[in-house]
């Protein structure tokens, strides 16, 4: 069994299909077929089975991801504290984020980032915040940033930065010449939310909750798994939502967003990172250029950065 046959496995799995796998690894797909059939002749276990084009984890499959998982991220950790000897001229930091914080506040950290280490390979992936708080813990990245909450004992959290919340309508929404006093009005409105599992649908929920609305009284008439969705369904009319500044600040400022003029409570992103994981140089100078853009205290706020 070798570290590649694995790297290989794990991805057919994600992915529960070899030619993508092939596409994504950039690998040929007979070499993708040739390191599952080794390791289940091998072993003379069936790792997958094949349902017409589709292929599915079997409960063997299902057992061995687990740890091929982690024997993937105990060779990364090795491999990062042999590259840390080199200080910051040659290393890796896998990045992962919510889709706010992913998409519109971590960008121009990362580019700062490498341009002061060119030899530092950054990748980042972008996912909601439950699924960035699990590719933390399994070693899948090295630290996530999310807006919502990630209640897992092994990941440490911090706060990084503070994120402005709207509740945003179409121009023409009666609401924002005028804004919702009563409580009938909220629970009324069609309302175009996130996914479960988002950072901001939680945010949204926890939201509404101060202005006495709870979370099982929301009448939700779109629900999208990104926040750009979310937006382009309240541009054209379809509800209300609320959304970071940090989303809908172009829309706004283009006509395409109105503003309704109700207060509602800042939420924090945060840093997650696997407490037993090893802190690598490369890794401790992105979290340091990330608390230098935050400045003292705790983190600055997110809608600073333009």
């Amino acid at each position: 069994m070798t570290l590649e046959q694995l790297r290989i496995f794990v991805a057919v799995a994600a992915r529960e299909h070899m030619t993508a796998a092939a596409r994504d690894l950039n690998l040929t797909q007979s070499a993708i077929s040739a390191a599952i059939a080794a390791l289940e002749n091998r072993y003379d276990a069936r790792l997958f089975d094949r349902i017409g084009r589709g292929i599915v984890l079997t409960d063997a499959g299902r057992a061995f991801l687990g740890e091929a998982k982690a024997v993937l991220a105990r060779a990364r950790s090795a491999e990062a504290t042999l590259a840390d000897f080199a200080g910051l001229r040659r290393g890796a930091v896998a990045l992962g984020a919510s889709q706010t914080a992913g998409n519109y506040w971590l960008p121009q950290l990362v580019s700062r980032f490498v341009a002061a280490y060119p030899g530092i390979a950054v990748s980042l992936a972008i996912d909601n915040t439950r699924s960035i708080a699990r590719m933390t813990h399994d070693g899948d990245i090295d630290i996530g940033y999310v807006e919502g909450d990630a209640p897992e004992a092994a990941l440490l959290v911090e706060r990084v930065a503070d994120d402005e919340m709207l509740l945003v309508a179409a121009p023409d929404h009666p609401w924002v010449a005028r804004p919702p006093r009563a409580m009938a009005d909220f629970a009324a409105a069609r309302w175009v939310f996130r996914e479960q599992g988002s950072g901001t649908r939680a945010a949204a929920e926890a939201a509404l909750a101060t202005l006495g609305l709870p979370a099982p009284e929301i009448r939700i008439a779109l629900e999208f798994p990104s926040n750009e969705a979310v937006r382009g369904a309240v541009e054209a009319g379809a509800g209300v939502a609320v959304l970071s500044r940090l989303v809908a600040m172009r829309a706004i400022r283009a006509g395409l967003l109105g503003v309704v003029d109700v207060a509602l409570p800042t939420r924090s992103f945060h840093s997650l990172r696997h407490k037993d994981r090893f802190l690598t140089t490369a890794m401790r100078a992105f979290m340091a250029l990330v608390a230098e853009e935050s400045g003292p205290g705790v983190a600055g706020t997110a809608n600073q950065i333009p």
